[in-house]
């Protein structure tokens, strides 16, 4: 659709793209970032009485007023996003939303099933408004199933377990499975959000039709689970935890180094044998072939006692350079001090600075992917919530000064 482009400078391959984002916390909402930091239009909304929590959790920085602190995952996850706040159960908030939508491309949100519908914003009320939206629920158990599933809280580590990968991740009995860090099930569901948003509005770009998305949570990280129920469907078999290493061949692990730990990976045959040749041995003998595959035979023992002695050997740049030299890929495993001086990193400029309009200069990670044609940009840090009502609410929808005052006197937002 035609329409006044609210950024003000179009860039990266999503510009013109208007995204309507209501969720809270990380999943829904980090899928709308995204989508933000390459050039799409994203006005996000909370409650005017509760803000998202996701703004102060974990450490946090104090902002330029010093009347509070921002979460520093907030500072780097809801950049270039326009903050509205409104009460969307209220009649008047509901006609704002409403006519926020007629103007979107795309709205996401994340609730309990019914939540919206409780509040007349049903999904075809929305579609014969707009009948080219493009409308992603994401949930934690998806907008249909078990009733007493659908009215379940979810959380990323929830998904994780009820999706079946904390199962697997971990070490064996008898320790516990353990989640992914930092919220693995949140980011996973995010990006198919987002994917499945655009794909849906592409279609809806090319036909006029929008079209409903149910994005379970718990489906998400259930669908990247590999092999795993193609095993147990066919074969009977579950699989286990088995730590670092991949229970299907070897070298693939963490590996101790005389001065820290390293991890290497040779996933194919092909590779194996550069292993070899580094370690002295003929990849020919057959004691050593068998030992990729049979990894708790005594070859596979045995070959994997003599890579871990060659490391322990010698310093992490040496094992670092020799592996890679050889074709063999090894690498540091790295924190956050590690990564902002290494210098691959630094080449590629991973690391920049921006201003938020709450903490004032930040320097965190930058946009990602890169594009050759469209490029990303940051062009705006994070704002207080409830900064761009009047932009929104007056410049784009229109109402008046002395509108928006008695509509935050109500409460509204």
């Amino acid at each position: 659709m035609l329409r006044e482009s609210l950024v003000p400078e179009k860039f990266g391959p999503l510009q013109g793209v208007r995204v309507l984002s209501t969720g809270s916390v990380i999943a829904q909402p980090f899928a709308a970032a995204l989508a933000a930091q390459m050039g799409a239009e994203v006005i996000q909304v909370e409650n005017p009485r509760v803000e998202d929590t996701w703004r102060t959790i974990g450490l946090k920085l104090p902002s330029k007023d010093g009347t509070r602190e921002v979460g520093t995952s907030w500072l780097q996850e809801r950049r270039n996003e326009f903050n509205v706040t409104l009460d969307m159960s209220s009649p008047e908030g509901r006609q704002l939303f409403l006519e926020m939508a007629t103007r979107a491309d795309i709205w996401m949100e994340s609730s309990r099933p019914g939540t919206y519908d409780n509040w007349g914003l049903d999904d075809a009320t929305l579609l014969a408004l707009n009948p080219a939206l493009v409308i992603c629920h994401v949930s934690g158990y998806g907008q249909h199933g078990q009733p007493e599933y659908l009215r379940r809280a979810s959380y990323d580590m929830i998904a994780q377990a009820f999706g079946g990968s904390m199962y697997q991740t971990g070490f064996p009995e008898p320790e516990p499975p353990t989640r992914a860090a930092p919220w693995t099930a949140d980011y996973i569901t995010a990006l198919f959000c987002l994917s499945s948003s655009l794909a849906a509005y592409v279609h809806a770009r090319e036909t006029g039709v929008g079209q409903v998305i149910d994005l379970a949570q718990f489906e998400a990280i259930h669908s990247v689970l590999a092999g795993t129920m193609v095993e147990w469907f066919q074969l009977g078999l579950v699989r286990e935890r088995s730590g670092n290493k991949s229970p299907a061949f070897q070298p693939y692990d963490v590996y101790r180094v005389n001065d820290g730990s390293v991890v290497i990976a040779a996933p194919a045959e092909t590779i194996f044998v550069k292993v070899c040749r580094v370690l002295g041995l003929d990849p020919g003998d057959e004691h050593w072939s068998s030992a990729r595959t049979a990894i708790n035979d005594v070859n596979g023992i045995e070959f994997d006692a003599l890579l871990r002695g060659w490391c322990e050997e010698r310093t992490m740049a040496e094992v670092i350079e020799q592996l890679n030299e050889a074709g063999v890929a090894c690498a540091p495993i790295l924190n956050a001090q590690n990564a902002a001086e290494d210098p691959h990193y630094l080449q590629r400029d991973v690391h920049v600075e921006w201003e938020d309009e709450q903490v004032g200069t930040v320097r965190g990670t930058r946009t990602v992917p890169r594009f050759s044609a469209t490029p990303t940009k940051i062009w705006r840090g994070t704002t207080s919530p409830g900064a761009d009502n009047a932009f929104i609410y007056g410049t784009v929808l229109g109402r008046s000064e002395a509108e928006l005052a008695r509509l935050r006197e109500s409460g509204v937002f």
